[in-house]
């Protein structure tokens, strides 16, 4: 009975992730819209960091109930799970033109921090002082993010809001304000409580199971906190708009590393204990693998969505049977 009630918790924190992340990401959109930052920033800052919210909170609590193998296991599964996973099933459902900024900026940003984040873990944990350097790492990207947008002006759709949403949102006052502020606070909140309740339901089945819990958080967490990512993907895919895609996708990926490893590494320092050298090679290897898809026509077709999510399927099938 009690292993019932906490796949229940597991199911509700999963539940309450997904919803927190959309009131969340819903209310800065707007905030953002109101201000003039273009869509593709839109997508790189604001919904990467809102759909990077539930990671946040999980690798927080995790951390700090001296579980870090959940914490970093869930960020190197999401990344994972972000690129081979969700623009995987994207580029199958259709092909994604590429942004040239993707290419000349974040890519080559993301291969950076990913290969920092994993020399960083060299000496087995990664320090507050680390933490910092990732931390302020996030903050100049965003600043020169924002910067740069306004500079540029770019006008183009902003994800799931239609030309006449935007307008609407662009001419209205502060009652509506107050909302997408409220939405904000309100999905932060239920965040809150959906992490604790993913991390308590999580530990106990693991435990009882016999499964470890680098292995859970590769797996459950990682898909559980990247469920944002992948319903914002396939609206996105429904709708052609292929620069909210990538610029979820990896934008989310920059943040898990920068800001959610910084924070939680800020707050305390994370130990890596069971996490296998596969799996850092594996984030690695899929980040670069994305790279060179996208480099060599400027979009993801159907056959490289494919084959990126035949390899994470090897990926999960191989890392069950190391156990």
């Amino acid at each position: 009975m009690e292993l019932f009630l906490n796949i229940l918790l597991i199911i509700g924190g999963l539940t309450a992730l997904y919803f927190g992340a959309e009131w969340l990401v819903k209310g800065a959109s707007e905030i953002a819209i109101k201000v003039g930052i273009s869509p593709l920033v839109v997508g790189l800052t604001v919904v990467a960091f809102g759909t990077s919210a539930p990671e946040l909170l999980v690798c927080l609590e995790a951390n700090a109930e001296g579980q870090p193998d959940v914490a970093l296991g869930n960020i190197i599964g999401s990344n994972i799970c972000n690129i081979a996973l969700i623009l995987g099933v994207a580029a199958v459902m259709k092909p994604i033109v590429i942004h040239r900024q993707i290419i000349r900026r974040e890519m080559p940003i993301l291969l950076v921090i990913s290969f920092a984040f994993i020399a960083m873990l060299w000496n087995g944990s990664i320090s507050r002082v680390e933490g910092g350097v990732l931390f302020v790492g996030v903050l100049v990207y965003v600043i020169v993010s924002i910067y740069q947008s306004k500079k540029e002006q770019v006008q183009d759709d902003y994800g799931e809001f239609s030309p006449d949403e935007v307008a609407a949102v662009q001419k209205s006052g502060t009652k509506e304000l107050v909302v997408s502020v409220a939405l904000i606070a309100i999905g932060l909140v239920v965040l809150k409580f959906g992490s604790e309740w993913l991390v308590d339901g999580g530990d106990y089945v693991a435990r009882a199971m016999g499964v470890d819990e680098a292995l859970i958080a590769l797996f459950l967490f990682a898909f559980g906190t990247s469920l944002p990512e992948l319903a914002t993907s396939i609206i996105a895919v429904r709708k052609g708009e292929g620069d909210i895609i990538t610029g979820n996708a990896v934008g989310s990926c920059i943040f898990n590393i920068l800001a959610v490893i910084g924070i939680t590494a800020l707050v305390k320092p994370i130990a890596e204990g069971e996490i296998e050298q596969l799996d850092k090679m594996v984030m690695l290897g899929v980040t670069v693998g994305i790279f060179i898809f996208m480099w060599s026509r400027m979009r993801l077709n159907r056959a490289e969505g494919a084959m990126l999510l035949v390899g994470y399927a090897v990926y999960c099938v191989v890392r069950y049977q190391m156990g």
